[in-house]
């Protein structure tokens, strides 16, 4: 049994969005997932195993929790099955999960992924401004998170958020957003807070970026953007609005591979 480590939306080791890829022939058991996945301390490990129609299952785990959705976790999954030879260079990837099918493919040197759209609605979060350290000019949520929009790119990269507080908030996380300055080669900017699952601070979301999509592209009037992640290591998310769709396009790097020891595996 395999588990390897990617580095999601970026070509470069050591930055992006760090996840586990853990490849099974049949389901291990619930807490032998969430075992690896706090061992490996990462914001995600992606669980996948094939199905007998030529798709994967695909599950995320949090060092806390499952999530219902993942996108960084997602991508890694796809550039190992293309990587390893598990699944043919020119195949398009199909992967049933908690938020139903999601899609893979590959577009030059970026990988696709065919996502669901995740629009906010406006809402009013109260303890917002406590917990996130600033009064956001906006606020809304989707059926996973608070978004918290802001006047400038420099007020989210400020931002020095009251973890404890972030977390008493009745959602997976918290997106700060903001449209990008002249500097900075995206049209907008976010950095994503979980602690409530185990993730302070997300170096890149993919799953972020599909309520951040829609919300900017109907602002900006167009639907295609690019959003940049302002977090330590830092990360591009290309997206493009398909209907009630979303695609996340990124890259990806290998970091290691690795096997688990023999009894790890029997105590699954």
């Amino acid at each position: 049994m395999r588990l390897v480590q990617i580095d999601s939306f970026t070509s470069t080791p050591f930055s992006g969005n760090p996840a586990g890829v853990c490849l099974v022939d049949v389901w291990p058991s619930d807490k032998w997932m969430q075992d690896v996945a706090a061992e490996m301390n990462l914001a995600e490990t992606a669980f996948v195993m094939p199905d007998r129609e030529g798709g994967y299952g695909l599950r995320w785990f949090t060092p806390l929790a499952e999530v219902d959705l993942c996108g960084h976790a997602t991508l890694a999954a796809a550039h190992h099955l293309w990587e390893s030879g598990t699944h043919p260079l020119d195949g398009p990837i199909r992967f049933a999960t908690r938020s139903g099918t999601l899609g893979a493919s590959r577009e030059g040197d970026w990988i696709a992924l065919d996502f669901p759209r995740e629009s906010p609605s406006p809402a009013e979060v109260p303890g917002i401004e406590e917990a996130i350290g600033r009064r956001p000019v906006w606020t809304g949520r989707n059926r996973m998170d608070v978004i918290a929009v802001f006047e400038s790119e420099e007020q989210v990269r400020a931002l020095a958020p009251d973890l404890n507080a972030i977390a008493a908030i009745d959602a997976r996380g918290v997106i700060a957003t903001a449209a990008a300055d002249k500097s900075t080669d995206a049209d907008f900017v976010s950095r994503f807070f979980a602690p409530r699952v185990g993730v302070p601070e997300d170096p890149v979301t993919g799953s972020a970026h599909c309520c951040l999509a829609p919300f900017w592209s109907q602002r900006f009037d167009r639907i295609e953007l690019t959003g940049y992640q302002a977090s330590r290591r830092g990360g591009f998310v290309r997206t493009r609005i398909n209907g009630d769709r979303v695609t996340l396009l990124g890259q990806a790097v290998t970091v290691f591979d690795a096997r688990f020891a023999r009894e790890v595996i029997s105590d699954q």
